[in-house]
C-alpha cells in the first residue's frame, strides 16, 4: 500500500488515495519517516536488521547451500539467541533457501561372477569409536570435457571424510586411490578389527583393493542385496556432495578434471571442519571426533587418580 500511495501521490495527493484504501494517512506518514530514518524503528525491526546480516553472512559462509534449520543452529553456535521461527520469516524476506537434494544415479557395476567378501554390516550403519566401521563409494560428474568420478571413504562414527579422489576413468585405481589417503590420514590410528563396507561395485571386489584391505588389516565388508540401502551412509554423503557442490547453481559450470578437484578438495575440508551434521548433534566431524577423545582423556585421566 505505501508503495501504491509512493506511485500516485504526485496524481491524487496523499489524504484521497488513504480514503480510499484501507491505511491511515498517519501510518503512511510514520512508515515514510522511519525508512528514512532507521533508528526510529521498533526494537524488533532493528533487531531484525541485525539479524539479517548474520544469516546472509552464515549462509554465504557454508557455501550458501544452509537452510533454516542449518543456518539456525550455526547461529545458537556463535551465540546469538534467536528462534528458529524468526531465521525462517527473515531468511524468507532475504529471499535465501538450502540446497534442495534430488535423485542420485547409481555408478558402480556389480561384479556377479567375482567373489565377494560377506556383508558384516546387514545396513548397521553405526560405530561406537573411530576408526571402527568405514564405508565406500563413488559418483560420476558431467563436464564440457565429458565425466569425471569421484570417490570417497568416510568413517561411520563421525561422518569424516578421510579419503576422497577425482579421476577422469572409472577404474579400480580411483577407489583405491581415496582408500589410501584414509590410511594415510590415520595413519597409526586404524583400530584392529576395522571393518571397510562397500556396494558390489567391480573397483570394490577387484583383487588389487581387496589385497589392499587385507594388507592393512581391513575386514572387507560387501553388501549383499544389490540396493543402495546396502550403503546408505555413503549414499547420504555423496548426496550431500552432489547438491552441495554439482548441482549448486552458485558453482559451475564445470568444465573439467581440475574445476571439479578444487571444488572437492574445498568442500571435503569444509565438510569435516565446518559443516554441521543432525546425526551427530549439528557439530562438525572433527569436533566429534576431538570431543570423543577429550572424553577418553578425562576418564583415563579419573582412574588414574582414583
Amino acid at each position: 500500500m505505501v508503495a501504491f500511495i509512493d506511485d500516485h501521490r504526485e496524481d491524487y495527493g496523499v489524504e484521497p488515495i488513504c480514503r480510499v484504501i484501507p491505511i491511515a494517512p498517519s501510518t503512511y506518514y510514520a512508515f515514510k519517516a522511519r525508512e528514512r530514518d532507521p533508528s526510529l524503528q521498533s526494537a524488533r525491526a532493528l533487531r531484525d536488521e541485525e539479524l539479517k546480516e548474520e544469516i546472509k553472512r552464515v549462509w554465504k559462509d557454508n557455501h550458501r547451500v544452509y537452510g533454516v534449520r542449518k543456518v539456525w543452529r550455526q547461529l545458537l553456535r556463535e551465540g546469538f539467541r534467536v528462534a528458529r521461527c524468526t531465521v525462517a520469516r527473515l531468511m524468507r524476506q532475504l529471499g535465501l533457501r538450502g540446497a534442495i537434494r534430488g535423485k542420485g544415479v547409481k555408478t558402480t557395476i556389480p561384479d556377479e561372477l567375482a567373489e565377494r567378501p560377506l556383508d558384516l554390516v546387514e545396513r548397521d550403519f553405526a560405530a561406537e569409536a573411530p576408526n571402527r566401521l568405514w564405508v565406500s563409494d563413488l559418483t560420476y560428474i558431467s563436464t564440457w570435457r565429458g565425466f569425471v568420478y569421484a570417490a570417497f571413504v568416510i568413517d561411520v562414527f563421525s561422518r569424516r571424510i578421510l579419503g576422497w579422489r577425482v579421476m577422469t576413468t572409472l577404474s579400480a585405481d580411483l577407489a583405491l586411490d581415496a582408500l589410501e589417503q584414509a590410511l594415510y590420514e590415520r595413519e597409526e590410528a586404524v583400530h584392529e578389527g576395522l571393518i571397510h563396507h562397500s556396494d558390489r561395485g567391480v573397483q570394490y571386489v577387484s583383487i588389487r583393493y581387496t589385497d589392499r584391505l587385507a594388507e592393512a588389516g581391513i575386514e572387507p565388508s560387501v553388501g549383499s542385496r544389490g540396493d543402495s540401502y546396502d550403503n546408505a551412509l555413503a549414499e547420504t554423503v555423496i548426496g550431500l556432495y552432489k547438491t552441495e557442490v554439482i548441482w549448486n547453481r552458485n558453482k559451475g559450470p564445470w568444465r573439467g578434471l581440475e574445476d571439479v578437484e578444487i571444488a572437492t578438495l574445498e568442500w571435503v575440508w569444509w565438510f569435516n571442519y565446518q559443516r554441521l551434521l543432525e546425526p551427530i548433534g549439528y557439530i562438525p566431524p572433527a569436533e566429534y571426533e576431538e570431543n570423543f577423545y577429550a572424553r577418553q582423556e578425562e576418564s583415563l585421566s579419573e582412574t588414574v587418580l582414583t
